[in-house]
Formats: structure tokens, C-alpha cells, sequence
């Protein structure tokens, strides 16, 4: 994994920030860099409490932000989080018949929290510095806080270029179901609901030469019933087949999983007698999916190609296919990738094709705290993350491309269920992240991304959407 100045991340003992590019190696400690902050000018401190953390892996968690005006701005940041947990119906006193809501270990929270808001508060989880009963009681606590709307005055980390790479499969296994996905699935018990609607068209041609609006097929499926950990694996596996389907894989088709994001899809396709691609730009992955491939009997079926990038150039990469899907990568790249991803997508597909994509997008109910709890998802697993509105997609689409978004199934009740499940299993699995090298706290960062996107979409601020796409009709409205 790449960081600052080129800097390798790995995932043993030493897995920091940038997950996005994780190998198993342990970085040399000359060569780090810390994650991008507002921080970067401050003087830092070192408390006897963080004296367990490794500083080379760790930087801006084993240190504590030393501010010019020593106490006062952590004071001001006590009392304002002192006000949200109020207003959010959030316990802090040790004496609280059955126990606080969550306990504060030690004062450096508050000067974290004052230099660099959501992000020095969940840094300050990561160091163990406030803790939490159960991974359950951190979502209730995440999700009272930014439904009070808690937004602690601090520069907020932006997006920057997206970082080539593949979550781990040692990783993977952890918590999900079928053991391949990272992505939440969809269980069987959803009733479908779909309605054809007038969408507008954003292509620089529309009122002209191709019509102002479209129709698009919008699904909503409700939420699953009687849903059980052992149900995890087909949701997943579930998923696949609903991408599958909307790009009409079947026998003969020639598929592209581009760019690589789990190998569920293609796993799937095979057994459909599909022919199927792989690209990632993460040469450390290549191994691990070509080893799955074996062990799964699909290695003559599923090819996996390395491009130099998270999207090819045309010189880079050629060919046209009959499908393509896309699993949660759009969310993750940078605005220019994404114009250039969408432009890809056009170019390897053929003129009767189809193209999947499936994606989380903010909804109107996101609000600025929520767009600012994801800072530490952007500094130390995806520095591009940013949801995008579905419109927003619509208009990346429309604008820089021949193609049209005809389809979008909504399954974010689905999508919880499996955040769900996946942090029960990654709970259940705590020992066998510390055997295979991930140390105490990459484990709590990889509880708290699961319980602040589990608090986000249990207050609605983001869905799950899968996109069918097609080339434009220039003759009809679809």
C-alpha cells in the first residue's frame, strides 16, 4: 500500500493507512510517511499510554497533537463533545447505573479532537484512549453522535488520487460469508418493488440530438426477515448473480471485472460458462486471487491481468466485451479517475453490451458531520472515498460518455444486514486477525469502519445501488 511520498504499507504486525494497497511485508520505518492532515505542521507528543503503539506504523496514533495554546482549545473541545453526547442521549459518568455509554481513559481525546475533529476522534479510538462495551454499543454511540449532528470545528482532510490495490483476502476472510467479499450481499427474503421513471438526460447533446430525459427502471427491495449468520455467504454470492443478471451474463459471454474489486463476480460468471477477465493494478493480489481461483476450479475460465493504474489508457489495456461490473470502486476514485473509468467502461464495451455497477452513494439525508466522520476512512483505508448522490452518477455517466444508466436497484436494507453480520464476524475473529499479524490498532480501526458505515446507513445518509448501464438508444428515450 502506497502512501505519502511513495511510501509502502503492509499488513502484518505494521498495517496502517492506504489498506487499499496492502501487501504482508513491514515497512522500514525511514522510508514512512504519515497519513495527509491538517497536522502536518504541529508539534506532537508522545504519552506514556501510547508507549505500546507502534510509532512507525502508527505515527499520528502513537503521538498526541501539541497545541500553541496548551488546554484551552482541549477544554473547548471537552465541553462541546461534553454537549453533543447530551444531545445525543449518550452516558459519560462512571456511576451511570449499568455503566456509560462510553468511557474517556484519558484527556488526550480532547486535544486530538481539537486539532483535527473526526478524525482525532476516531485516532483516539484506534489508541484505546475511549472504549466501548461491544462493536454494537460503537455504532449506537457513532450513529447518536452524527444523528445530533456533532461536528467539532477542525480542517477536514480531503479527497486526494485514489491509491491502486485490492483488500487482502487474508483480510477478507475475517468477516465475510462466502469468504471472497468485501462487498455487503442480498438475502432472499427481500420483496422487490420496481417503477419506471423519467430520468433527465445530462449528455451535452440532450434537447438536440438525443432527448432531455430517459426512462430508468428504479427497484427497491425490503428489508430481510429472519436473516442468520450462516445466510451471509449466499447474500453475497446473491449480489453477484443480481450484477450477473443485469449485465445478461450468460454462456458465451465474454466478462470483464474491472477494476478488480472481489472475486465473487467472476467466480459466479463461470459457472454461468462465461469467459472472464480480471485487471487490477495490485501486483501483491495477483497471487492470492490466482491461488483462490485454483482452490474454487476456475482457473482456466478467469484470467487475471495487472494494469500499471487503478484505470487504463487505451495503449494500456484493449478489448470489448459483452459485460462488465464494477464492485464498489467508483466511490473510491478521485474525480478525474472517475471520468476516465466511465470512459473505459464505454470503450471495452461492445455496442449490444451491458455494464454493471454497483456502488454506496449518499443520499439527500447525509449531512456535513456525516461527510466528516468519513475523514479517517479517507487517511487510513481509501484517500479517495467520497459517496456520490445517484444524480451525481447519472451525470458522470451522461457527460462523459455514450452510454446511460437504465437500471438502479436500491438493496441499502441488505447492505445493513450484512455490515451487521460482517463485524459479528470479524468480532468472532479478533484472535485470528492477531495471529495473522493485523495488531490492536488496525483491529479497531477495521471495527470502527464497519460501525460508522453500519451508523451511516441506519440513518439513511447512505444506500447501496446497483446501476445496469447500456449504450444510448439515439433513436428512443432509453
Amino acid at each position: 500500500m502506497a502512501g505519502e511520498g511513495g511510501t509502502s504499507l503492509h499488513s502484518g504486525s505494521a498495517l496502517t493507512f492506504r489498506l487499499a494497497l496492502l501487501t504482508i511485508d513491514v515497512p522500514d520505518s525511514d522510508c514512512f510517511r504519515p497519513p495527509r492532515s491538517a497536522r502536518v505542521i504541529m508539534a506532537f507528543t508522545r504519552p506514556e499510554h501510547l508507549s505500546s503503539i507502534d510509532a512507525d506504523s502508527w505515527p499520528n496514533v502513537a503521538t498526541v497533537p501539541a497545541s500553541r495554546w496548551p488546554g484551552m482549545k482541549a477544554r473547548r473541545a471537552e465541553a462541546e463533545f461534553a454537549k453533543a453526547c447530551d444531545d445525543a442521549g449518550l452516558e459519560l459518568d462512571l456511576e451511570t447505573e449499568g455503566g456509560p455509554d462510553l468511557k474517556v481513559g484519558h484527556d488526550a481525546l480532547f486535544e486530538r479532537i481539537a486539532a483535527s475533529g473526526w478524525l482525532g476522534f476516531a485516532e483516539s479510538f484506534m489508541a484505546g484512549e475511549w472504549t466501548v462495551s461491544s462493536s454494537t454499543q460503537l455504532v449506537k454511540v457513532l450513529g447518536r453522535l452524527l444523528g445530533a449532528g456533532y461536528l467539532p470545528k477542525a480542517k477536514m482532510l480531503g479527497v486526494s488520487d485514489s491509491e491502486p490495490g485490492e483488500l487482502p483476502l487474508d483480510l477478507v476472510r475475517l468477516y465475510s460469508g462466502d469468504g471472497l467479499s468485501h462487498a455487503g450481499g442480498i438475502f432472499s427474503s427481500g420483496v422487490p418493488t420496481t417503477i419506471r421513471e423519467t430520468v433527465e438526460s445530462y449528455s451535452p447533446k440532450a434537447g438536440r440530438k438525443e432527448p432531455k430525459s430517459h426512462f430508468v427502471d428504479v427497484t427497491t427491495l425490503s428489508e430481510p426477515t429472519s436473516v442468520d449468520r450462516d445466510d451471509l455467504g449466499d447474500a453475497q454470492r446473491r449480489a453477484a448473480d443480481w450484477l450477473l443478471d443485469a449485465t445478461r451474463t450468460g454462456a458465451g459471454t465474454h466478462l470483464l471485472v474491472y477494476p478488480a474489486a472481489g472475486m465473487q463476480p467472476g467466480m459466479r460468471a463461470t459457472k454461468r460458462r462465461a469467459t472472464v477477465d480480471v485487471l487490477t493494478s495490485d501486483v501483491d493480489q495477483i497471487s492470492q486471487m490466482r491461488e483462490a481461483l485454483v482452490l474454487e476450479g476456475a482457473d482456466d475460465s478467469i484470467h487475471v491481468e495487472r494494469i500499471p493504474g487503478v484505470v487504463p489508457d487505451p495503449k494500456q489495456w484493449h478489448g470489448h466485451y459483452d459485460a462488465i461490473v464494477t464492485v464498489e470502486k467508483v466511490e473510491q476514485l478521485g474525480p478525474t479517475e472517475r471520468k476516465g473509468y466511465i470512459r473505459g467502461v464505454d470503450r471495452f464495451l461492445t455496442p449490444n453490451g451491458r455494464a454493471a455497477i454497483q456502488s454506496i452513494v449518499a443520499t439527500d439525508s447525509m449531512t456535513e458531520a456525516g461527510k466528516a466522520s468519513l475523514q479517517a476512512l479517507r487517511a487510513y483505508i481509501w484517500p479517495s472515498l467520497d459517496y456520490p448522490l445517484t444524480t451525481d452518477l447519472h451525470q458522470l455517466v451522461d457527460k462523459n460518455s455514450n452510454l446511460r444508466i437504465v437500471s438502479e436497484t436500491h438493496v441499502g436494507t441488505h447492505y445493513l444486514e450484512s455490515l451487521r453480520q460482517q463485524r459479528s464476524f470479524f468480532d468472532g475473529h479478533l484472535r485470528e486477525a492477531a495471529a495473522a499479524g493485523f495488531d490492536p490498532v488496525f483491529r479497531r480501526l477495521w471495527t470502527f469502519q464497519f460501525a460508522l458505515r453500519e451508523a451511516l446507513m441506519t440513518l439513511g445518509m447512505i444506500d447501496a445501488v446497483q446501476f445496469g448501464l447500456a449504450h444510448r438508444n439515439r433513436g428512443g428515450r432509453r
